[in-house]
């Protein structure tokens, strides 16, 4: 049994999440505060007990891990010679969006988003054309009418599609997925399928690998969401069709982020030949406190609703009632309730009236957390 209680001290260590601001609860940035394991640990100590520390090629070790790990876990037969490691999944649909579109062409996504999508997008000088999901009664769907037309135009030549979804927390079916692909076949449009969460998922529940629906499609994975490796700097992309592999595999290497440091290959060939009870203890702590912090939402801050998740560590609530300005309101919590969450609006359309608020913490900290919110929402009621 691992503790999932028992945090380390992560301010004053450099953290993004816990020293950006001060003195107040950091449930913002998808950063989880658990210990690594020791598996990882042991497998860094050994790379570091080497004492060099030069340039790394990548093990075919590494590679038959993710091979056995897709087969394993999510019966996705995955060849050795289909993955491409990169430095991270950003870097890499940063680079394939300049690379397989040219200026001014159109890259669709399904908002709101993960909001880094939308940086890689306009920072290569292409197009966002954002395809709004349709929320109702707490659940998000596609709008396929709305997609079919995005898709259909003849300037959209790629698509960034995220499975599961951030910030919703939606396992995409087979169903939806397949007809998300005849789509994008149908008007000759490539997708990219950011599946970094994809091990973060409800207990009895499993996600559907976007590749098992269609090997036409890039899949981004690594190990850094659901082991919190985020730090060490490695991700991989797989591809099934011959032609934009060596596409892709041009793109990274030319745009210099295929390349380890010393120790990614080690921690994350460690994280998936032996974290599997360590992924399902982790995903039944992280429903325990998904369960709490929504039952105390719903029963404690009448004003807010939470969306119905699946997947993610991070929850997507609905502030509609109280206002549509996720950017004031978040303000307003770090300022009256120190407690700091994601604004919804940098998610793109659809998401101004939302927060997101991540779980991957102690359940003492959720609990403060929770108190925290209450406590900004009925100040900021009483202002406005």
């Amino acid at each position: 049994m691992y503790n999932f209680d028992n945090l380390p001290q992560r301010r004053n260590t450099n953290s993004i999440k816990w020293d950006y601001i001060d003195d107040v609860l950091p449930m913002w940035v998808a950063d989880m505060d658990f210990e690594a394991p020791d598996f990882i640990i042991n497998a860094i100590q050994k790379r570091l007990d080497n004492k060099v520390f030069g340039y790394s090629d990548v093990p075919n070790s590494f590679y038959e891990s993710i091979k056995n790990f897709w087969k394993r876990r999510h019966n996705l037969n995955i060849k050795n010679e289909e993955i491409i490691f990169t430095t991270g999944v950003v870097p890499a649909i940063s680079s394939m969006v300049k690379k397989l579109t040219t200026p001014a062409e159109n890259v669709v996504v399904l908002s709101p988003v993960y909001n880094i999508f939308y940086n890689s997008i306009i920072n290569a000088g292409r197009k966002v054309l954002a395809s709004e999901l349709i929320y109702k009664n707490q659940n998000y769907e596609i709008d396929f009418k709305d997609l079919e037309e995005k898709l259909k135009n003849p300037d959209t030549t790629l698509m960034i599609f995220c499975n599961p979804h951030n910030p919703i927390g939606k396992i995409w079916t087979k169903e939806e997925l397949t007809k998300v692909s005849n789509l994008a076949k149908k008007y000759g449009v490539i997708i990219i399928s950011d599946e970094i969460h994809c091990d973060i998922v409800k207990p009895g529940l499993k996600y559907v690998p976007f590749l098992s629906v269609d090997e036409d499609v890039i899949m981004c994975i690594s190990a850094s969401k659901c082991f919190n490796l985020a730090g060490l700097q490695g991700a991989s992309v797989v591809i099934k069709n011959k032609f934009l592999y060596n596409k892709v595999h041009r793109c990274l290497n030319s745009d210099e982020v295929a390349e380890g440091n010393a120790f990614v290959f080690s921690a994350m060939e460690s994280a998936f030949n032996n974290g599997d009870l360590w992924l399902d203890e982790l995903n039944e702590y992280i429903q325990n406190n998904k369960i709490y912090a929504q039952n105390f939402i719903e029963n404690e801050i009448k004003e807010l609703k939470t969306t119905n998740s699946n997947a993610t560590y991070l929850i997507w609530v609905s502030i509609k009632e109280l206002t549509n300005d996720s950017k004031a309101f978040v303000n307003f919590l770090i300022k009256e309730a120190k407690l700091f969450v994601s604004a919804g609006y940098v998610y793109g359309q659809g998401g101004e009236g939302f927060i997101r608020i991540n779980l991957a913490t102690s359940l003492k900290n959720v609990m403060l957390g929770m108190q925290k919110l209450k406590e900004g929402v009925i100040k900021f009621k009483e202002i406005n």
